[in-house]
């Protein structure tokens, strides 16, 4: 898989204004109780980056620009008794069902059927979640996408389910930085990206609901904090890893 050039992330980037007026008419008529929070976070937020390494294509956040966005969005589900794992096959197996209609998952390598270590994937959408990711972990209840080199963000994202009491629970967890300069523009200055991808996360929170059969209780939770980034990186290597990426 080559590596995206500028001009096709301008390009991308330029294709976002339709996007953001589909998701914002989205927004403005969801029925769904949002609880939203934001606030600033401290290294304890950092400790979600302890398993990302570079190299192999991989685009972990010590690799982006600006602060690091730590993201969760997570549902309640009652009236169903499907299990956690059948949830999350159902979920890997059925990612554009769950996903709005402006993003679409395509595998680009691995076997057909459900997700496996290893398999990437291209992910587009019009926002920075559009770029290749990589399964960096599966096991039965949840799965990590991490980002590859040409991602217009730089982390990882955690997809997961559990029970409480007669409740399944399910939650998206991400560490991500701004993939470069213009990403960050869109992203943490103009703050366009950030919405869109709070909207795609919100909205395939509710489909995981109905893909589990049951209903939401107490709507959708959105939990943003953010977190200047440590100079050298939270364990020292950022500088490292960059002087390693530009001699490639």
């Amino acid at each position: 898989m080559g590596k995206t050039t500028r001009s096709s992330r301008l390009r991308t980037v330029l294709g976002w204004p339709l996007g953001i007026a589909v998701v914002s008419w989205r927004y403005m008529w969801r029925t769904t109780p949002l609880h939203r929070s934001e606030e600033e976070g401290d290294t304890t937020d950092l400790a979600g980056l302890a398993g990302e390494q570079p190299g192999d294509r991989r685009q972990p956040a010590a690799a982006g620009v600006g602060p690091l966005l730590h993201r969760t969005y997570s549902v309640n589900i009652a009236s169903t008794q499907m299990t956690p794992e059948h949830l999350m096959d159902r979920v890997e197996g059925r990612l554009n069902q769950a996903s709005p209609e402006m993003a679409t998952f395509r595998k680009t390598r691995g076997a057909d059927g459900g997700l496996r270590q290893g398999d990437e994937l291209v992910v587009r959408m019009p926002g920075p979640w559009d770029g290749p990711v990589r399964v960096g972990h599966r096991d039965g209840t949840s799965f990590r996408l991490d980002t590859l080199e040409g991602h217009l963000e730089a982390g990882h994202i955690e997809f997961r389910a559990s029970r409480a009491g007669d409740l399944l629970c399910f939650e998206i967890e991400s560490w991500a930085r701004a993939g470069d300069r213009l990403s960050s523009l869109m992203y943490n200055k103009l703050r366009l990206a950030k919405e869109i991808q709070l909207n795609m996360w919100t909205h395939f929170c509710i489909q995981a609901a109905a893909l589990a059969g049951g209903r939401l209780r107490g709507g959708v939770t959105i939990r943003t904090r953010w977190v200047d980034w440590p100079k050298g990186g939270p364990d020292g290597r950022t500088a490292a890893w960059r002087s390693g990426s530009a001699a490639r």
